[in-house]
């Protein structure tokens, strides 16, 4: 089993001056990073963290965060990070579920958690950013020796972080990543995309999210330079990319539709650094990927996996070019099939879930073993969505299983309809789910964002539809919105949609 910390520590005597991390207009060199780390280590077990404790991290993109990481790997401890913003109850479900022990927060999170009724945990709370009323100062931590503690308990096989599911289609489960599983899936994405110590890595997703903590360990292991932004807007990063000489990055689909839409501008910053940009968590519309191939100038791939399988399949669209619908080929690690509702092997061609039998697998859902079983058949991870393989081994994605829509017993998928629509140049976004009806059980309903200083209407939205899908497909619905329901990282609430509508069209 792999230690990430040992590895951390291997890089820092092989590049002690080299910028390890940069992040809102602060870098810091390979050995004062290896200082702080080994500070907060000292630190944490001097205040009654031991092994195998879990720390729950309302987490910020921030350097001190990614030395808390690196710190929780090398004691051996667990990593529960959430997003600050959410709810307290939703905070306290994952803490719960994550069996938090300790608390690390800014003032702000405490300060607004006890205006919603206080949070409490069994250990110590620390403050990282300044004093607040029964919490230990973090600042403490730089006054401790700078001599990296070792524990010999410490195999690689413990729980690193514990992140929740996105939620994105009902209630968020726990995944327990351990430091083997980072590290295999650190070590997949630098094969399969040619990573090595000479590449400066962006991270543009929130750290408490698996994409933004692999791409902070990936260049942190092998000597490269990790930029990490502390947030996202199209124009950070693209003059983040250009001042900075960024040359790879894993993006969500939502962030580089925004960076598309910006690069048609005549005043965007000349990118000439970026080697290779990798598109992840949901399908991108065929112009956007167009638009950003064009533009970018590098190479361009699109991946497909999970939280708890990690990327499962990816396609550089220069080297599959009659294959650009497809979210690509399995991995080295992974296999991949499509398996019928009776559990049967689908042919190529034909739609079924999409399973996934890989080395990345996460751990489980931690604490709750029969859930993850149940979701496995024998070796493969039943991924709750829809997809085929066609006769050349490509995947291609249709969505996700609850959200197919069954209009008098006949499938529609989503995607098709999404995919007909978006095609009118109005459409900046939109959205297709099930609309209960009387006499069908469902019909075909579509949430439309429109894009600024454009009009379309319902009308056309039909026409284009009658032109292009069957009879069944047809949306009886239509919802011109704002904006669509998305959780933090941009990926769409589809679960919320129903609801969304009832309260922003209620006269529709």
């Amino acid at each position: 089993m792999k230690k990430l910390a040992n590895l951390f520590y291997d890089a820092v005597k092989l590049n002690p001056q080299k910028t390890a991390i940069w992040c809102d207009n602060k870098s810091v060199a390979y050995n004062e990073l290896a200082d702080l780390v080994s500070k907060y280590s000292n630190f944490l077990l001097k205040n009654k963290v031991a092994y195998g404790d879990h720390i729950g991290i309302p987490m910020n993109n921030s350097i001190e965060s990614v030395a808390l990481i690196l710190s929780a790997a090398n004691l051996g401890v667990g990593l529960v990070p959430i997003n600050p913003t959410l709810p307290l109850d939703a905070i306290k479900t994952a803490f719960s579920f994550g069996n938090v022990k300790h608390l690390i927060a800014r003032q702000a999170f405490y300060e607004q958690v006890d205006k919603s009724g206080g949070l409490n945990v069994e250990g110590e709370k620390f403050c990282i950013d300044g004093e607040y009323d029964n919490t230990i100062p973090f600042s403490d931590a730089l006054n401790m020796s700078c001599v990296r503690p070792i524990i010999k308990e410490v195999s690689g096989d413990e729980t690193l972080i514990i992140t929740m599911t996105s939620g994105s289609t009902g209630s968020p489960k726990p995944i327990d990543l351990t430091q083997n599983n980072k590290y295999q899936r650190a070590i997949a994405h630098i094969s399969l995309y040619h990573i090595t110590k000479e590449d400066v890595i962006l991270a543009a997703t929130p750290l408490y999210h698996s994409l933004a903590e692999r791409l902070v360990i990936i260049p942190l292991i092998i000597g490269g330079t990790s930029i990490l932004l502390p947030r996202f807007t199209p124009n950070i990063w693209l003059n983040c990319v250009k001042d900075l000489k960024v040359t790879f990055t894993i993006a969500v689909s939502a962030q580089l539709s925004q960076i598309a839409e910006l690069l048609s501008s005549p005043f965007i910053p000349e990118i000439d650094s970026l080697r290779c940009v990798v598109s992840s968590s949901a399908l991108l519309e065929p112009h956007v990927k167009n638009e950003l191939i064009k533009k970018l100038n590098c190479e361009f791939h699109e991946m497909y996996g999970t939280s708890e399988i990690s990327t499962a399949t990816s396609i550089y669209f220069k080297e599959a070019i009659n294959h650009k619908q497809s979210v690509g080929k399995p991995l080295p690690e992974a296999d991949i099939r499509i398996l019928k509702d009776n559990g049967e092997l689908a042919k190529a061609n034909e739609i079924g879930e999409i399973a996934c039998k890989t080395k990345l697998m996460c751990n489980g859902y931690y604490g709750m073993p029969e859930v993850f079983k149940a979701s496995l058949q024998g070796d493969y991870f039943m991924t709750g969505d829809l997809g085929y393989l066609d006769d050349k081994g490509f995947l291609y994605f249709s969505g996700r299983k609850k959200e197919l829509i069954i209009t008098g017993g006949i499938n529609v998928y989503p995607s098709d309809v999404e995919k007909c629509v978006s095609q009118l140049s109005e459409v900046s976004e939109c959205a297709a789910f099930a609309y209960p009806d009387e006499r069908l059980g469902e019909v075909v309903a579509l949430a439309v964002v429109v894009k600024p200083n454009c009009n379309l209407g319902k009308r056309s939205i039909q026409i284009q539809c009658a032109r292009n899908l069957a009879d069944f497909q047809q949306p009886h619905k239509i919802f011109f919105v704002d904006e669509l329901p998305k959780n933090a990282m941009g990926k769409l609430e589809k679960f919320k949609l129903m609801e969304y509508v009832r309260l922003h069209c209620p006269n529709d």
